[in-house]
């Protein structure tokens, strides 16, 4: 049976830091810890007046955190999301459907479920959930790529690059008339690659939170704690 999973001192604050939002006293042992399991924490935290299953969405989140995988960007802004989270052992049907549940709730989409042996995946086009066996037991895969942010990237660096080039061209030779085409893809191109400057960080902000969040209802499912925290 694998050893239960710990969390040091600092993990401990992080914790109780983000289920305790702001206002409340910290929970926090006195003297510092050997490690403490997340019915400890929770234990600790009832006792500080924190709901139980807030810690345990908390310490799932800092799980998810904790496995971020790399990440690809584009031209210096994020095109991908991920997570890796660990789970004690493979889902049941029961708890497997409630988490496609969860997960069509929290992006909005029906997605689709494919089963084969140990493996179970939800996808939605470039978005994905998946259960699989790992070297400990089982992890939780999800991803997403912002499918049309490298074209985008790609289309406003060509513009640039075609309006700068022709926009030179003309200053040499003195055609002052020839720049307003040149000058319009240009523009093109600073406003296609401006969209994303603008756009890419708030998705990928808001698919980490999502995120997280299907790691804290994963936890809760798995834990069978009917006060799924929302």
């Amino acid at each position: 049976m694998p050893r239960e999973r710990t969390y040091d001192d600092e993990e401990i604050r992080e914790i109780f830091a983000v289920a305790a939002r702001k206002g409340l006293t910290d929970p926090r042992p006195e003297g510092g810890s050997q490690g403490l399991t997340l019915v400890e924490l929770q234990d600790i935290g009832r006792e500080a007046g924190l709901d139980g299953a807030e810690v345990a969405r908390a310490a799932a989140a800092l799980e998810a955190r904790a496995l971020q995988g790399p990440e690809r960007t584009s031209l210096g802004l994020p095109v991908e999301v991920t997570r890796v989270v660990p789970l004690p052992r493979a889902p049941t049907d029961p708890e497997w459907e409630q988490l496609v549940a969860e997960l069509r709730a929290t992006f909005r989409a029906r997605g689709r479920m494919v089963s084969q042996g140990g493996l179970r995946e939800w996808a939605n086009g470039n978005l994905h959930a998946c259960v699989e066996p790992s070297g400990n037991g089982y992890r939780l895969r999800l991803g997403t790529v912002k499918g049309d942010a490298a074209t985008l990237n790609a289309f406003g660096a060509a513009g640039l690059f075609a309006g700068a080039a022709a926009l030179i061209s003309a200053a040499i030779g003195g055609a002052a008339q020839d720049v307003i085409v040149p000058g319009m893809i240009a523009a093109s191109g600073i406003a296609a690659f401006g969209a994303n400057v603008l756009r890419l960080p708030r998705w990928a902000d808001t698919r980490r939170r999502q995120m997280d969040f299907i790691a804290a209802r994963m936890s809760a499912i798995m834990d069978g704690d009917p006060r799924l925290p929302r």
